[in-house]
């Protein structure tokens, strides 16, 4: 059996079992992990690419946020990505935009291929809003995260932990909101 038979045979499954279970809560958390997988992997493509983008961005985080992102709880001694007692972008916009763009990404396939339900407008609001939340906190806890990991053997891995670490914390926020709340149906 060839590469292309295995997909085709593979999908196929797939299908029948999405046929036969599709409203089974345990499917959908089956499928459910099967697109965050995905998300993971994006989340973790972007994680550890878009420093290469970011790194150089030396404006100091607004005051309003620098109470969330303190650099002595993120850091321990100097650091490249705190200029005069603030953290700069560069350090919370890889962390930041990877989840934001991941979680959209998820929003969309969750709705068409796991819950197969219509997103509204209103829905789709409370979903930025509570992502936004969800982002904040994640965000928060990949720096924190990478930052007590940096100084240690696993410092090359360390975004790449603390972007797992942060998915974890949004399947468990993100799949209740969306079965039961955004694509739940009648």
């Amino acid at each position: 059996m060839n590469g292309l038979s295995r997909k085709r045979t593979g999908v196929s499954l797939l299908k029948k079992i999405d046929r036969r279970f599709g409203d089974s809560t345990l499917w959908q958390f089956v499928k459910f992990n099967l697109v965050s997988f995905s998300i993971t992997l994006l989340q973790l493509a972007l994680a550890n690419l878009l420093p290469l983008f970011f790194d150089g961005v030396m404006a100091k985080l607004p005051p309003v946020l620098r109470p969330v992102f303190r650099p002595e709880t993120l850091f321990e001694g100097p650091s490249p990505y705190v200029i005069d007692g603030a953290v700069t972008w560069g350090y919370v916009l890889p962390f930041f935009l990877s989840n934001f763009i991941a979680n959209i990404y998820g929003y969309f396939m969750n709705m068409k291929t796991t819950f197969r339900g219509k997103g509204s407008r209103r829905g789709l609001a409370a979903y930025l809003l509570i992502l936004a939340t969800l982002i904040l906190f994640s965000t928060w806890l990949q720096g924190w995260i990478t930052a007590r990991l940096s100084a240690t053997t696993f410092a090359a891995l360390a975004r790449t932990i603390a972007a797992a670490a942060a998915g974890l914390v949004q399947v468990a926020v993100l799949f209740p909101l969306e079965k039961y709340v955004l694509f739940k149906k009648e």
